[in-house]
């Protein structure tokens, strides 16, 4: 689907689900750069070494961020992200087991530009990717 990279940070902090969210953008017919990593100071970390060194670190053009993690929260890292002028405008889209409105609201009250739940079925996350990637290709900055 064209040549056009997308650089996109998991920040995942459960294995499983780093798999199989690897395996199925990988999957897909896209120039996908995908950086992992477990929680959100590790995220933090990257995305600074990124202004330092953003050949060895690029910065991602798509955040995907799992919403519960151990240390810094999902809630906390969206919050703290959209408040920095180097960070803020990377669109940020959950990805989260949480179906509770309250959770939803308050994603979409920190600025994140999407919330998508898990699925327990893997066809469901090939899916929800494709979908995704379709999406943010077309409006991804050319990098």
């Amino acid at each position: 689907m064209g040549n056009k990279l997308i650089r996109i940070l998991l920040i995942e902090n459960d294995s499983a689900d780093q798999v199989i969210a690897k395996n199925s953008l990988m999957a897909l017919e896209y120039n996908i750069d995908l950086n992992i990593v477990p929680n959100a100071e590790y995220a933090f970390k990257y995305l600074q070494k990124s202004l330092n060194n953003p050949v060895k670190f690029p910065m991602p053009g798509l955040i995907l961020l799992d919403l519960n993690m151990l240390g810094i929260g999902g809630k906390a890292f969206l919050k703290e992200i959209k408040l920095n002028e180097d960070f803020n405008l990377i669109p940020v889209v959950v990805f989260s087991s949480s179906d509770q409105q309250s959770d939803i609201d308050d994603c979409y009250k920190l600025h994140a530009a999407g919330y998508i739940q898990k699925s327990a079925s893997l066809k469901d996350y090939n899916e929800i990717f494709e979908k995704l990637i379709n999406y943010w290709y077309p409006v991804s900055a050319v990098i």
